[in-house]
């Protein structure tokens, strides 16, 4: 009790540790002390460093999304302005030729062909798997431009020591076909070029025009469908020989359309992609294929052929149609194409045909005797040229060589109807044509002997044989025959010089003759074509010809002509009576004469040779009952031939070529008057043969022979 009243009058002293505890939370924890910050020296390089990536992240984000902007415009613009498909497939703007033969078959094509629309969906499998494999196996896969293939190019390109877009484009099927667009670009006259040089720009590799190519691209990727790229692709690109599109080359060079073409006739197609003129099969068929090869090799590796169809289509290569084949007519067809109006022919906007006279077989019997000729009796390396021409008496050429080592296109120096040359003796002819027109007979008499005229502002001419001698008196058929010079310029002389120069011109020599002695031996210049030409007249009966070579003109698909030629006979020169002495008189050129290598076993000939002088040029003209022929030989620069004349190499030509063209065909009689004796006779006793009723005319004419041939 006593403690508990003593603790309650004393007060309990605090804790201790509640003093402390207090005491603590009232006072504030003494500050750490930071360590000192260290100084860093600023890097002048860092900072600018970091300076020039934040300006560069700055401009660059935006530059990007302007850039992008910039495409997007560009690619919404070129969408905006493409047309429909159908109106894209056709890109010629020019029409084209096809030229028929004789017997309706095409043998030759002149502008570009095109041979009608064909579809990505149409097309045989085998020519669209060609291209893909060969040009972009990617296509169905990229969006328009591949930059694998690009960056593919380029490396390609910088390791064979070429510029980054020379050389391998890395361009895929799209790009090739905005390029084959023109990127839209259309070829007009206003634009101061020439077709060819525009097509020329267009396929010009810039940096700009890349980009240009690749923003057109793209918008062909959003407006057409692959199918539809592809078919403006197969139906515009050029393959060579005249083809635009592949079923116009399918056609031309196969005879077949593209959706027909079997996997190795596909691959030779594609593979003229690359080099059209140098892939060609009708300029190197052996390169084709070897190229053709090549794309089955790719077909086969992307699995579009199986290893046993890739070796078959190897092992039977591509064949070449009959007219592909043959290359033949090259130089008819530039001829015929200068008969039609230039607006249907060269320059023509539609697609038109022609039906011609040529004659496939007999084309390729010429130049293959020609080239028979020179591989055995010419001497290697020679540059010496030749000429063929062969027609109807009519006129209808039916074959035509303009010169040697022809290829096939176009517009190459024809010599039978470009090189005007002397004809030498092969204008003889003529000479005897109008004796013969004024009542001269085959047996009439002629003295070969030393013979001199004074010719006004020359002087004395005095002309020679070939052969240096003289003969003395003979036939005029004989004197013909045996080609001697100064007979016919006696009988030039009597008749008249006029009088031969006009029976020329009428017979269609249409070069400028010069009215002098010397025109007897040929001095003045005409053509193959004319010489051949003005020959039919003689064979037809003695009536000009025209050379021609165009039948009927019209358009693609329409049935109506609108142009036609049936013949190329005009007005008579001569009379059937004297043609057909002048017939006797040719025929024994080659069975007696200068001409005797021209020779037909079985089969009569007449004809006429032709040396001019230092033996620059070399004629044989002749004709059997079905034919005409005409050969020239010579140097384009004039050089003499070397031991050459128109009885030699020409003659053997002609032989050869006739000798094919007459394979087959029945012998004929050649429309010929033999006369009744063979005896040499003055004029005088011919006029006591002929019926001596002849009127006032005949007599002056036969005085005036008696007086030339001294028989007065």
């Amino acid at each position: 009790m006593d403690q508990v009243m003593s603790g309650s009058k004393k007060t309990r002293p605090a804790l201790v540790a509640d003093k402390r505890a207090s005491a603590k939370s009232t006072r504030k924890a003494p500050r750490k002390r930071r360590a000192p910050k260290k100084k860093t020296s600023r890097n002048p390089l860092v900072w600018l460093m970091r300076l020039v990536t934040r300006l560069i992240w700055g401009i660059g984000w935006r530059i990007t999304a302007l850039v992008t902007l910039a495409i997007m415009g560009a690619v919404l613009f070129y969408t905006a302005t493409l047309p429909p498909v159908s109106a894209l497939v056709d890109g010629r703007s020019r029409g084209s030729v096809t030229l028929l033969d004789r017997d309706g078959k095409v043998f030759a094509w002149r502008g570009e062909q095109f041979g009608g629309q064909i579809t990505a969906n149409s097309v045989s499998p085998h020519l669209k798997n060609a291209v893909i494999a060969t040009e972009d196996k990617r296509f169905y896969g990229h969006f328009g431009i591949s930059p694998r293939g690009i960056a593919s190019a380029v490396r390609i390109n910088l390791s064979e020591g070429r510029g980054p877009l020379s050389g391998h484009g890395g361009s895929t099927i799209t790009q090739q076909t905005a390029k084959l667009l023109c990127l839209g670009t259309r070829y007009t006259p206003a634009s101061g070029m020439t077709e060819a040089e525009f097509e020329a720009d267009c396929r010009r590799t810039t940096l700009v025009r890349k980009v240009k190519e690749a923003l057109y691209a793209l918008a062909m990727e959003l407006r057409y469908s692959k199918d539809d790229i592809l078919t403006i692709y197969l139906n515009r690109a050029y393959l060579g020989a005249g083809a635009r599109g592949f079923e116009a080359a399918a056609q031309r060079y196969f005879g077949i359309s593209a959706n027909e073409v079997l996997p190795s006739e596909a691959a030779m197609l594609a593979g003229l992609l690359k080099a059209p003129s140098r892939y060609a099969p009708t300029a190197n068929l052996q390169r084709s294929r070897d190229r053709a090869a090549t794309i089955l090799k790719l077909m086969e590796e992307q699995g579009y052929l199986s290893a046993e169809d890739a070796r078959d289509a190897r092992e039977y290569p591509a064949q070449l149609s009959s007219a592909a084949e043959a290359r033949a007519g090259g130089y008819f067809a530039d001829w015929v194409m200068d008969q039609g109006p230039n607006y249907l022919t060269e320059e023509t906007t539609e697609d038109v045909v022609i039906r011609t006279t040529f004659d496939q077989k007999i084309q390729s019997d010429a130049e293959e005797a020609l080239q028979f000729i020179f591989d055995t009796k010419v001497k290697s390396g020679s540059k010496a040229q030749a000429a063929i021409v062969v027609m109807s008496a009519d006129g209808a050429v039916r074959a035509m060589v303009g010169g040697r080592k022809f290829k096939g296109v176009a517009g190459q120096f024809n010599r039978a109807i470009q090189a005007k040359r002397q004809t030498g003796s092969s204008f003889k002819p003529f000479v005897y044509a109008a004796a013969l027109d004024l009542g001269f007979s085959p047996n009439a008499a002629v003295t070969d002997e030393p013979y001199c005229l004074d010719v006004p502002g020359s002087g004395q001419w005095c002309p020679k044989n070939y052969t240096k001698d003289f003969k003395g008196k003979m036939t005029l058929t004989q004197a013909l025959a045996q080609s001697r010079n100064i007979p016919a310029v006696k009988i030039l002389e009597r008749v008249g010089r006029e009088a031969v120069v006009k029976i020329a011109a009428d017979f269609g020599i249409e070069s400028d003759l010069a009215v002098g002695p010397a025109i007897a031996l040929g001095t003045s210049e005409s053509t193959l074509l004319e010489m051949t030409g003005a020959y039919a007249g003689i064979l037809n009966g003695g009536s000009s010809v025209e050379p021609y070579g165009l039948v009927e003109l019209r358009l693609k698909g329409d049935n109506s002509s609108l142009l036609e030629q049936e013949g190329g006979i005009g007005e008579r020169v001569i009379s059937p009576k004297a043609a057909k002495e002048l017939v006797y008189m040719m025929h024994q050129v080659v069975e007696r004469g200068t001409g005797r290598r021209g020779l037909l076993p079985g089969r009569e000939v007449a004809g006429k040779t032709g040396t001019t002088q230092a033996s620059r040029d070399a004629w044989f003209i002749g004709f059997t009952a079905d034919y005409v022929a005409g050969v020239w030989m010579g140097y384009d620069d004039n050089t003499p031939l070397t031991g050459v004349g128109g009885g030699g190499l020409p003659a053997e030509i002609w032989k050869e070529a006739m000798t094919r063209i007459h394979e087959g065909l029945p012998p004929r009689a050649l429309p010929m008057s033999v006369p009744e004796t063979v005896a040499v006779t003055t004029p005088g006793r011919e006029r006591q043969r002929r019926n001596s009723g002849g009127n006032t005319a005949e007599r002056v004419i036969i005085n005036i022979l008696d007086e030339l041939f001294g028989n007065r």
